[in-house]
Parts: structure tokens; C-alpha cells; sequence
């Protein structure tokens, strides 16, 4: 039994390591550019789902949430394989793909699945999914966080001393099963609760997880607000779109999403507080997020 107990031990810790160092120096960017150059965002969105679709993802939803940018968002097989491998996985169970026009160019970015792996504390071999998307898409520059962070930083992120970490959630409801929760945020998102629009949904498939992942319309969590105030030439040469869309996680009996106070600062790690263009200009956008995601959730 000594023995059996050492050898599962030895096992979980080889797991862990292979997990958190297989990018052990390296330092990750969030987003990743692509080497399409479609000439609108129209026919962007159709390079980029056609060439998604040929690499083996499953394009699980899409949207505009204004008119110069459009948001795919795709999983694969292995990505919900590596979703089942942590309590939490699912959150990391999609990427997500941007086309936008930027002062009269059109860019497709990406995120990095590297990145992303480690911001939500995963577990497994995510190469695979990376070097499918960078087939699909292609690798002109990564970008995102100026020099880099790198994967023991991103497991235990967050923007300043004391602020949220990735675990530390919204709590947004409690239901009788499962089921009864993924029906009524399915029935709320339909109807539109609050402003809160449905892309997609992912069932995570052997758990009791289910990823949604949602449009905002209103106040500061407003998608449209977001970019308009800090997805700016001003604060990057290239967008930071494909932060969105924001996720609603039904799992087991609960329903939770990620603090707005990590989730955005994940995606724009180097901004500074203050300015034009600083986080003090949305500040009022994770309090709104929550507002919105609990009434999604329970009403």
C-alpha cells in the first residue's frame, strides 16, 4: 500500500510539473497575430472559420459586438480533454479568435493557448492545441503583455497585491441539480436578462460543467464600452478583441464566472490605472458584470 500511495504520488507530481514547466523561462503574450489579411471583417470571419474548420476545431458560436470587429470562438476535442483534467478546466475549454478593423487595416488575432493554459491553472499538454491554431492561422508576433509572463506568474496572477486571483470567482447562484441551473440560464440568455446575450455553450463531456459564454449590453460591462476604452490604438498597435467573450460557468449545482478585476486584467496585463485609457476608466465594469451575470443566473 506504502508503495502504491508513493508511486500515485510520484504520478500527480510529474503531472504537475509537466503542466506548469513545460514553459518553465518562457515568458507568454496573451494574443497571438495572425498572418491572414483579409481585406474586411466580413470576409475575415470566413477565412478564419474555413481555415479553423480544416484544422479540426468546432466553431461553437461567433458575434460582432460592434461593427469593425468580429469574435469566433472554437474548441477541439483535446481542448475539452485538458477541460476535464482540473476542477475549474472548463473555464479553458474554448479559444477565441478576433478580426478587427483598426484604422483602416483588418487584423486577425488570436489567444495563446499557452498563455491562457496557465491563467486558469490547467493541467496536460496544450502544444497540441497551439500548433493547430498557429496551422490554421498563422504566427506573425505575439503580443499582449509587453515583455511576457511567464507560467508560475500566470498561475498565481493577479494585477496588484491583494486584488482577485483566477479562483477567486463571482458566486452567482445555487440550483437543486445541474440541469436546473444550465435551463434557467439558457431560458435567461435567451430572453436576454439584464442585457446578457448568449454566443455559445460548451458541455464539458464526462463532468457536470457547462461553458457559456455571453455578450454584454449594458452600462460599463457593455462589450462596446470595454473596447471603446481601452482596446485602442493608444494603448496597443493591435487589438486585445479577443478577450472577449466573458464566461458564465454552470458547474455541478452552482453557477460562477471569473472576478472582472482578473478576467480583464488577464488580457491587458501591462495597463496602468490612471489616464484616458486606464482601468479607472472602466471602473465600474466588474461591478456591472457581476450585477448582470447574478441576474442571468437566478432571476
Amino acid at each position: 500500500m506504502k508503495r502504491l500511495i508513493g508511486t500515485i504520488t510520484l504520478v500527480l507530481v510529474a503531472l504537475f510539473a509537466f503542466a506548469s514547466g513545460a514553459f518553465a523561462g518562457k515568458k507568454l503574450q496573451p494574443f497571438i497575430l495572425s498572418s491572414l489579411q483579409p481585406k474586411t471583417v466580413e470576409d475575415g470571419m470566413k477565412s478564419a472559420e474555413t481555415a479553423l474548420k480544416g484544422a479540426g476545431f468546432q466553431v461553437v458560436g461567433s458575434y460582432m459586438p460592434e461593427e469593425n470587429v468580429g469574435i469566433i470562438v472554437v474548441t477541439n476535442p483535446e481542448l475539452l480533454r485538458i477541460a476535464k483534467n482540473t476542477e475549474y478546466g472548463a473555464f479553458g475549454a474554448v479559444e477565441r479568435v478576433a478580426v478587427v478593423n483598426r484604422n483602416g487595416k483588418v487584423e486577425v488575432s488570436y489567444t495563446n493557448p499557452e498563455y491562457w493554459f496557465n491563467a486558469f491553472r490547467m493541467e496536460g499538454n496544450i502544444t497540441p492545441v497551439k500548433k493547430a491554431l498557429v496551422a490554421a492561422l498563422g504566427d506573425k508576433l505575439e503580443y499582449g503583455a509587453k515583455n511576457g509572463i511567464d507560467a508560475d506568474d500566470l498561475r498565481d496572477y493577479n494585477y496588484k497585491c491583494c486584488m482577485p486571483k483566477f479562483d477567486d470567482f463571482y458566486e452567482l447562484g445555487e440550483y437543486d441539480n445541474h440541469a436546473q441551473g444550465v435551463q434557467k440560464v439558457e431560458k435567461n440568455l435567451k430572453a436576454k436578462v439584464a442585457g446578457v446575450a448568449k454566443v455559445y455553450r460548451v458541455d464539458i463531456p464526462g463532468t457536470k460543467a457547462t461553458l457559456f459564454g455571453v455578450e454584454f449590453t449594458q452600462g460599463q460591462a457593455a462589450d462596446k464600452f470595454i473596447l471603446s476604452h481601452i482596446d485602442v490604438p493608444e494603448v496597443d498597435a493591435h487589438s486585445h478583441a479577443a478577450h472577449l467573450p466573458y464566461e458564465l460557468l454552470v458547474i455541478g449545482d452552482k453557477a460562477i464566472a471569473l472576478n472582472g478585476k482578473f478576467r480583464i486584467a488577464i488580457s491587458w496585463p501591462y495597463l496602468g490605472m490612471f489616464g484616458k485609457h486606464g482601468f479607472m476608466s472602466i471602473k465600474q465594469a466588474p461591478d456591472d458584470i457581476e450585477k448582470q451575470l447574478k441576474e442571468v443566473a437566478t432571476k
